[in-house]
């Protein structure tokens, strides 16, 4: 099993003249512990679940990761997960492509149905309903398959978006891999079958995530794609360091199901201090 290091907090010690610089330390801490994967959540404003309020800091999403592509050489980037409403599909191919070129080609496209009504009106982005969400997240998919074949530049004539050329020049080092988040059943699972390269769940329990893989084992079935070539990956919380032990103990029952990642959250403060101190436990996961 690989670790990798999502990033949703930036309360920062030494206040906002700080965040550049302890990203920076965040990057070289991650690659130096061995981690695979480095992301940051696509939000506008704070989301409750982090214990903060939608005033704490936030960055914008894909600004970040071209910062953290100048201070990595190595690690994988995305976004977990960028919000289908937040920017038209043409746009985001070319934003996840730019991405991908000045990283060496370590850019990833984590994507969902987004969900924060709150800063959809707040800065007067459409929130559609969820039905119509989904169907415009399933055709964001096909159009940046679209855009990355260099093959295809043609029309892309969809119910919610229209294309009169999906051009992009240049193409990506190497295809991003798609990572499709949420555990939805009927439709965000199905999207993981049909399109994605990669799953990313929470790490509820054991047997709610086997449920889940048991799903999408069902649905790569019915659309002819190989189950065992999605990347399953798992959102982990944030172990104490004093508690790795326990930690990697739940996760080896993960691996056993097949998740090959564990994503786990720094906390506010030093992200990267914290990134030091939990670094002894990514070996130990590699053994698993």
């Amino acid at each position: 099993m690989e670790l990798g290091f999502h990033v949703p907090i930036f309360e920062i010690d030494g206040g906002t003249t700080a965040i550049a610089g302890e990203l920076a330390r965040v990057g070289a801490a991650a690659e130096q512990a061995g981690a695979t994967w480095l992301s940051f959540m696509d939000h506008f404003f704070q989301i409750e679940p982090t214990g903060l309020p939608a005033e704490a800091n936030m960055l914008e999403g894909y600004t970040s990761l071209g910062f953290m592509a100048a201070h990595t050489s190595s690690i994988e980037l995305g976004l977990l997960v960028t919000g289908v409403t937040y920017r038209h599909p043409g746009l985001l191919a070319k934003i996840v492509t730019t991405l991908d070129v000045l990283s060496g080609g370590r850019a990833a496209l984590g994507i969902g149905a987004a969900w924060f009504e709150r800063e959809h009106q707040g800065l007067g982005v459409p929130y559609p309903p969820t039905g119509e969400r989904f169907d415009r997240l399933e055709e964001t998919l096909r159009i940046c398959a679209q855009m990355w074949d260099p093959e295809n530049n043609g029309p892309f004539d969809g119910k919610y978006y229209r294309l009169a050329e999906t051009l992009c020049s240049p193409q990506p080092l190497h295809r991003p891999k798609v990572l499709i988040g949420g555990g939805g059943e009927k439709r965000t699972l199905r999207l993981v079958a049909r399109y994605g390269d990669a799953c990313n769940l929470f790490a509820s329990t054991t047997e709610e995530v086997a449920h889940k893989l048991d799903v999408l084992r069902r649905h790569c079935d019915e659309v002819g794609t190989d189950y065992e070539r999605i990347r399953k990956t798992v959102l982990a919380g944030s172990p104490d360091p004093a508690g790795l032990d326990d930690f990697v103990r739940q996760m080896s029952g993960y691996a056993e199901l097949g998740v090959h990642t564990a994503i786990v959250m720094p906390p506010g403060g030093s992200p990267a201090a914290w990134i030091d101190s939990v670094a002894p436990v990514v070996p130990r996961l590699a053994d698993l």
